[in-house]
């Protein structure tokens, strides 16, 4: 069987592009991490799934890493000039398709390790030696002008409880559901955001 054709992204394959990454470099190792890209995603999942999140968290939380496969993106998915970051490059391609609270989950899970660093004395403590390592290349904790600023995002709660599960998505052998179980969810979260931005 061929493989899709994906040079084109749209309301209507987007989910089956996800799914595609998840099915061809899903195995890939997770920067360091203990489990592989796709344990990790679907374990942030299956967090926000539990905890009773709704489907837009839930997509935010499966969704959040998928700017490290930027290399699988179209040529024009991402606009000239943003950086090409994880963050960034995965909320620019969710970005059409997907509401403001779940790009901002995404392109901001970085920042918010940084700002918990900063404003909670226990986080630190909690996060794995491959996490530490990529704090300090991330810039560090943030500074008091940083925190005030982050602090004012409308949607800084569910940034921050989408950043706890990425911490805590990182358990070998964590069953969780497959990508699959997932695939109708999101098109309903793609859909209802596109009527919405077409009404």
């Amino acid at each position: 069987m061929s493989k899709p054709d994906f040079s084109e992204l749209s309301p209507e394959n987007i989910v089956a592009f996800f799914g595609d990454i998840f099915e061809r470099r899903g195995a890939d190792s997770y920067l360091g991490e203990q489990v592989t890209m796709s344990e990790h995603m679907l374990q942030g999942a299956k967090l926000a799934e539990d905890a009773g999140a709704t489907e837009e968290i839930i997509a935010a939380a499966l969704l959040h890493d998928i700017g490290h496969y930027t290399n699988e993106f179209p040529e024009d998915a991402l606009e000239k000039g943003i950086d090409n970051l994880h963050d960034e490059a995965g909320a620019a391609v969710l970005a059409p398709f997907f509401p403001t609270v779940v790009t901002d989950c995404v392109r901001h899970h970085v920042a918010a390790k940084r700002y918990l660093c900063a404003t909670d004395d226990a986080y630190f403590g909690r996060l794995s030696a491959a996490s530490v390592h990529t704090l300090g290349l991330q810039g560090g904790p943030m500074d008091a002008q940083e925190v005030d600023a982050f602090a004012r995002n409308p949607n800084l709660e569910s940034i921050l409880q989408v950043r706890i599960w990425d911490d805590q998505g990182k358990v070998p052998g964590e069953v969780t559901p497959p990508f699959a179980h997932y695939a109708p969810m999101l098109q309903r979260v793609v859909d209802a955001h596109v009527e919405k931005e077409t009404a």
